[in-house]
Formats: structure tokens, sequence, C-alpha cells
């Protein structure tokens, strides 16, 4: 049976020592006017002044984390705004945004072409298209085309869904789990 052509960018699954993630998250800032937006699944790095950015696809800089939402107050209306994405540009000084970054987290994620069991523990590039404004959530999947045994792909495939409607090797938009295989926080390299 065919997998489900689903982009969702990385959504959190569990840890790597198989107990629950329960929602830990953390807060970072946004610098004011930052101009790419950053939707709910996008990996992000740090960068200078304390900020994070959004991940692009075939960067080898370490990522902090998942992006999972953001808070600011809207420049326009003066009103407090709780988002699934942060839409870029946004003039405001307290952009504040939540990550999942905790190193040993597992996160679920769309194969963008065939995804055999033996690409299993390989490292990975991930593509970064535009993300849905509707939802708010990513469309980065992962990118079977660039892979290898590189320690600068961004991630590493662990393991294939048991979801019976994303499970399927022998086509393409498996769900595959995946850790963050170059973490900021693992990485021992500061900015």
């Amino acid at each position: 049976m065919s997998n489900v052509a689903e982009k969702f960018g990385l959504r959190p699954y569990r840890k790597l020592d198989g107990t629950p993630l329960v929602g830990a998250q953390n807060r970072y800032t946004i610098a004011s006017g930052y101009g790419t937006a950053i939707y709910q699944g996008d990996l992000v790095i740090p960068v200078t002044a304390g900020n994070i950015e959004r991940h692009t696809a075939n960067n080898s800089t370490s990522v902090v984390g998942v992006f999972n939402g953001c808070f600011y107050t809207d420049p326009t209306t003066q009103k407090p705004t709780f988002s699934n994405f942060y839409p870029g540009s946004i003039a405001a000084s307290d952009i504040t945004a939540f990550v999942v970054d905790d190193p040993d987290a597992v996160f679920l994620m769309d194969a963008d072409a065939t995804f055999a069991r033996a690409d299993i523990f390989r490292n990975y590039s991930v593509t970064t298209g535009t993300g849905n404004t509707k939802t708010g959530i990513s469309e980065t999947q992962l990118d079977v085309s660039v892979s290898g045994t590189n320690a600068s792909f961004v991630i590493q495939a662990i393991d294939i869904s048991q979801d019976p409607n994303n499970s399927d090797t022998g086509s393409a938009n498996a769900n595959v789990l995946v850790r963050i295989n170059k973490h900021f926080y693992r990485d021992g390299t500061g900015i």
C-alpha cells in the first residue's frame, strides 16, 4: 500500500532511550525584523547576538532544535500574538520562539522519495520548502538523495514508522524516525 504523501517537518516523537518526550521545549529569541519565515517543525540554528534562525538545506551549521511556535507583540495591532509559525519581517522586540532542543529527542519525518530499510542509520540533509501559512506547519522533508556517513549531515535516520499508512519502504513518502545528528549542544563548538 502506498504511503500518504504528507509534509509536516520534524514532529516530536519520543526520546532516544524510548521514554516519552513529554513536550519539553525552551525559549529562544528571534531578531526583530528577521526576514525568513520559520514554520512549526523547521530546524533552527543559533546565530550571533543570541538569536535563532531557520536552518537551510545542505547546510552543515549545527542545529539547536526544532521550532514549535512563537509569541510576539503584533506591531500593527499591539496585541499579544501566539502563532504556530513566525511569518518573517516582524518588527517587534519581544519575539520569543519555542524550540524542542533536547539532544536526545527523536522526531518523525516524511521522506521525499523511496526510503528502504537499508537506508536506516545513514546521515541525511533535509529539504527546506516553504511551509503552510494556513496551518503554520513546516513542509521540510528528509532528503533521501543527500545522504552518507558524513557527520556534517544534520539528521540521522534511526527507524521507519510503524504507522501502517506510512511505513511502506517500496514507495515514496515513508515516515522515518530521525535524531538531530549535528546538534549544537553536542557539537562543543560555540558561535
